[in-house]
């Protein structure tokens, strides 16, 4: 009699959940030709998949404050922060911004791009976040404020924390870089 009751309950339990997964909540949408185009672009340390276009931090300062400084701040130093934190990333308290954690300037375009600006993202043109990038790298002391970040010259910018990470030796995520407490 026990066995049969188990039974009846694991059956009522598995008819409960089957049916409750044949509904449609209808929740969201199918996303558009247009929005799957916005994604679908993988940029590499290296440069591959890096668009045409081109940018200087003087073009980038404009762009930023027009699109950036509502979340960033006036100084990049808001709740977000973008430059500063060097030398912090082995504390108790890391400060992960440009100059301080990323390793690929490629990377910081890739986010750009696909991320920002917060309210809408993927919007910038291949040109505004080529000057956003530069304008960032610039304000981290990495790159001149003249000088023409591009999909030849941005993958050869070498980040201040290019060293900082180490070879993932787990065999289920093969080579993968991840990030060294030890460096910066």
């Amino acid at each position: 009699m026990h066995k049969r009751l188990i039974l009846l309950v694991v059956l009522a339990l598995t008819a409960i959940a089957v049916k409750g997964q044949s509904k449609h909540w209808q929740l969201g949408r199918a996303p558009s030709s247009d929005e799957l185009r916005q994604r679908d672009i993988t940029v590499l340390p290296n440069g591959a998949g890096l668009p045409d276009g081109r940018g200087t931090a003087v073009e980038g300062e404009v762009v930023y404050r027009n699109k950036c400084l509502s979340c960033h701040g006036t100084n990049q130093e808001g709740t977000w922060p973008l430059i500063g934190g060097v030398g912090t990333l082995g504390s108790a308290n890391p400060v992960k911004t440009v100059g301080s954690y990323w390793a690929y300037s490629t990377s910081i375009w890739d986010y750009v791009r696909r991320g920002m600006p917060f309210d809408k993202p993927g919007t910038l043109s291949p040109d505004e976040v080529y000057q956003v990038t530069a304008f960032l790298l610039y304000r981290n002391g990495i790159i001149g404020q003249n000088e023409v970040m591009t999909r030849e010259t941005l993958p050869k910018v070498r980040m201040p924390n290019r060293d900082g990470f180490i070879p993932d030796g787990r065999p289920d995520v093969g080579n993968k870089p991840r990030a060294s407490r030890s460096q910066n």
